[in-house]
């Protein structure tokens, strides 16, 4: 049976059926979530928006950016968790957190984060002797930490309350809760399986060891917490009235969320917006609207600044540090940097 999907996969990646089929994907669900926002935003008064934006209360915008830096902090040990995974430990936490930050945090807003995410993680890891398969790896493990604990947060959230996904996929309850219950037991059977053994992927040089039980479930739960801190966010920015729970409102953002990701249009634009209008219909939408734009300030365009930033200086530093090498190698002064060290080895220009 093993052998019989391997081959299936392996064809359908040779014919690229997968690639052109996530395109199709992609395109669809874009095309169906403008429709959908289309007719949500029809009637919708632009003042009432910005008046439900200065109306919010600058505790709440406060408490609110405190989840979404405690959302970020939690990132930073999805790189520190897979660069210890794969074994190198020489990497200090405070570059595992600089790539988590700046790669999701741009992915976010860019687009495509698997490649935009990658790009920015292989120019500060690869300062440290990381190469490129190196990265595709920190970028499986973390984005299996991330699938983990969304699989987690939907189940589990999908089973205490199934009719609040039943408002974005239009299903009855009975069946969401179903659906969640085949998540669960599908994430019990994936610890179990990696627990009973040793487990790896991929071939050659691109094999990768399954983290074990005891840190499939840490992955699973800095997942939970990544999501969690998220949610709180949105739920401190979205109206009051009618006070749906915060259960319900994780649920819809979580899937929201998703069909974003799956979207692959930066931060999930027009996607994950229909998404939560189509899940909080209950709620007056300049109030909702107003929240969720706040909400894209905080999580999305405040970090992708900060990171721009971040990223700037750091090509500054590392350029003088690389012009000061010849004059450091000509006496006994102090050491360079560890960063220095790697690009002077590798013969790198800085990365």
């Amino acid at each position: 049976m093993l052998e019989a999907i391997r081959r299936a996969m392996a064809f359908l990646r040779q014919k690229q059926i997968l690639h052109r089929l996530g395109v199709v994907i992609s395109i669809a669900v874009i095309g169906i979530a403008c429709y959908v926002l289309y007719h949500m935003l029809r009637g919708i008064d632009t003042n009432e928006v910005l008046e439900a934006i200065k109306s919010t209360e600058p505790r709440q915008i406060a408490l609110a950016a405190l989840f979404v830096t405690a959302g970020y902090f939690t990132l930073t040990f999805y790189d520190l968790f897979a660069v210890r995974a794969i074994g190198h430990a020489h990497v200090p936490y405070r570059i595992n957190a600089l790539a988590a930050f700046t790669s999701y945090s741009i992915g976010h807003n860019v687009g495509a984060s698997v490649f935009t995410g990658g790009a920015v993680r292989y120019r500060i890891y690869s300062a440290w002797g990381l190469n490129a398969i190196d990265v595709a790896k920190i970028c499986f493990l973390a984005g299996l930490t991330f699938w983990l604990g969304n699989a987690a947060v939907l189940g589990l959230g999908i089973a205490y309350h199934p009719e609040a996904a039943a408002n974005i996929d239009q299903l009855p309850p009975w069946l969401n809760r179903t659906l969640a219950f085949a998540i669960i037991v599908a994430l019990v059977a994936y610890v179990v399986w990696v627990w009973t053994q040793k487990r790896v992927v991929g071939r050659g040089p691109w094999t990768v060891t399954l983290p074990g039980g005891p840190l499939t479930l840490l992955q699973i739960a800095i997942g939970i917490v990544d999501l969690g801190f998220c949610a709180l966010a949105m739920y401190v920015l979205v109206p009051d009235e009618p006070n749906l729970g915060f259960v319900v409102v994780a649920v819809i953002f979580v899937s929201a969320t998703l069909l974003g990701f799956a979207s692959h249009s930066p931060g999930g634009l027009g996607v994950f917006d229909a998404a939560m209008l189509v899940g909080l219909w209950q709620m007056d939408r300049e109030d909702l609207l107003g929240g969720m734009l706040l909400f894209r300030l905080l999580y999305y365009i405040a970090p992708f600044v900060i990171s721009v930033i971040l990223l700037t200086f750091r090509e500054v530093i590392v350029g003088a540090r690389l012009k000061r090498l010849p004059q450091a190698d000509s006496g006994p002064r102090a050491e360079p940097q560890h960063e220095a060290v790697f690009v002077r080895k590798r013969g790198d220009s800085g990365a």
